[in-house]
């Protein structure tokens, strides 16, 4: 459960965006495909937030020696305010995540994603979806590279309940409802008659 583990966190139940768990992809032309999700974490959550924010800090200090040559920078925040606007485009982030804090997480691994009832067996690709809530093990690392920051690695998934798809998807509920069922005829409409066969005057069978 982490508890010795500072840069580790288990959240707590989260809903889950932008899933990237069944194939790793490319962010950008060039770059190592990862397993990603983004996380909308309930502000309510307190418990959950300031873990992350601990670990964030943890990850840090570590780096401060291990990574940043004694030299703690600035950098910026990766929680962000689901009311606010992306710090990327200035835009104001979608519905789903009014009330939330928002927090990308990836992996070059590919990470387990299982379901609560049954921890040991992965779940089917079709069960994977933008929109499901679960808790996720989380890893925050200091790094180097073009810039100077804290990354949150992806842990593993436990699936904790269905919930709406995100992203404009359809339930096949939804898309096949009332296909095979019967439809009563519409107000003074009238139903359609049988059509004798056409018989074959030599034969005496059915055209």
């Amino acid at each position: 459960m982490y508890q010795n583990i500072a840069t580790k966190v288990l959240t707590g139940e989260v809903r889950l965006s932008y899933v990237n768990l069944v194939t790793p992809r490319a962010q950008n032309p060039g770059d190592t495909p990862k397993y990603s999700v983004q996380l909308l974490i309930p502000k309510t959550d307190v418990a959950t937030v300031q873990d992350i924010r601990n670990s964030i800090e943890a990850a840090a200090q570590k780096a401060v020696n291990e990574k940043w040559g004694g030299v703690r920078p600035n950098f910026a925040d990766i929680l962000h305010d689901g009311d606010g606007v992306k710090p990327d485009a200035g835009t104001p982030y979608g519905p789903e995540c009014k009330g939330h804090y928002v927090l990308n997480a990836s992996s070059e691994q590919k990470p387990g994603v299982v379901d609560q009832s049954n921890v040991n067996c992965d779940l089917a690709p079709q069960d994977i979806y933008s929109g499901m809530y679960a808790r996720v093990t989380l890893n925050f690392y200091g790094y180097k590279n073009r810039k100077t920051g804290v990354g949150c690695g992806l842990g593993n998934v436990m699936k904790t309940r269905d919930g709406e798809p995100l992203g404009g998807g359809a339930s096949a509920a939804s898309d096949f409802a009332g296909v095979g069922q019967a439809v009563a005829p519409a107000v003074g409409a009238t139903a359609t008659q049988p059509v004798a066969p056409r018989i074959n005057p030599i034969t005496g069978l059915p055209m």
